[in-house]
């Protein structure tokens, strides 16, 4: 595997102007529509490609708790941000033990639910399946799982996210479709299948097994493009907006940002974007307030994932 400094040799250095000298695309949160919380990158199991590198041992982002939560939904109708949609990610979020009184906190202020989970032991542990059958009771349809599902195929998956680790996810899909549980899918690309072939194979996966998820519907099966630094990507220029002809407001950081709590610190920090938990360029304050800044398009992964990949966390 390159380097990240051989791949991309002299770019994404400054945030005003590219290698070239052109100046930077920038993008300014101009419809947030989505708050994320990370809730810790502690994970059951250590994925081989995991981008945040969750694992059973990594604590670098420290678990969230309810009432951190509440703050920052009390600071988004302080800002009257338009946002519908209160999303969750980790490592693995039901890892947390305040995950249930979080997720409610959220529901009860009457936003959409999304969390990203891996469905495993930390999910169907009886206190979690507890708490989620009486939310699901409580606030029917508003509550989504997005279940990671690396590929439809068992040894492709597995070699990702390790022996058995397919039965397993499939064992808590079909409890939460069992309590009708709002599904959806996260799958990736990286295997060279082409999309049409991925969304076939996850449609006929879903049909063995009783999922009612759409295969086509990019935002309930969601294939997100390969995220490796070290690929040499080009730097995107303000003139790449004419060039693409895609508009800055489709970039995911258009629409939403992230709040982590980073071990040791002393204050929660919002981020610019889910993918880049450990860039220091990308956090962006504490507040929301202070996050409402633009964002410099200054990673590899703002150029491979979102701009030329065309992915968005929020689907």
């Amino acid at each position: 595997m390159k380097d990240i400094a051989l791949a991309n040799q002299g770019k994404f250095s400054d945030p005003k102007t590219t290698a070239k000298g052109e100046p930077r695309a920038t993008v300014a949160l101009n419809d947030p529509q989505t708050l994320w919380f990370n809730t810790g990158t502690l994970c059951n199991i250590q994925c081989v490609n995991c981008y945040i590198l969750s694992s059973p041992t990594n604590d670098s982002l420290v678990y969230i708790t309810a009432d951190e939560v509440r703050d920052y939904l009390d600071q988004l109708e302080d800002r009257k941000w338009n946002v519908s949609e209160i999303a969750f990610t980790g490592g693995e979020p039901f890892m947390n033990p305040e995950m249930i009184e979080i997720t409610e906190a959220s529901l009860e202020r009457g936003y959409e639910v999304l969390i990203l989970t891996n469905a495993m032991l930390p999910m169907m542990r009886k206190k979690m399946r507890e708490g989620l059958l009486r939310l699901q009771a409580a606030y029917p349809d508003k509550l989504t799982m997005r279940i990671s599902v690396d590929h439809y195929r068992r040894e492709l998956h597995d070699a990702e996210r390790g022996k058995g680790a397919l039965d397993k996810t499939i064992t808590g899909m079909k409890w939460l479709t069992e309590n009708g549980f709002k599904l959806a899918v996260a799958g990736r690309s990286v295997f060279e299948d082409t999309d049409t072939d991925s969304r076939a194979g996850y449609a006929a996966f879903y049909a063995e097994n009783g999922f009612t998820i759409d295969a086509q519907d990019p935002a309930m099966t969601v294939l997100f493009p390969e995220m490796d630094e070290s690929i040499e990507v080009p730097e995107i220029t303000t003139a790449c907006w004419g060039i693409l002809n895609k508009s800055p407001d489709a970039i995911m950081c258009a629409s939403s940002r992230m709040v982590v709590k980073r071990h040791g610190a002393d204050r929660l920090a919002v981020l610019a974007c889910t993918l880049l938990p450990y860039a220091p360029e990308f956090e962006l304050g504490e507040t929301l307030e202070e996050a409402e800044r633009d964002v410099a398009l200054n990673h590899p992964h703002c150029a491979k994932f979102c701009v030329l990949g065309g992915a968005s966390c929020s689907g």
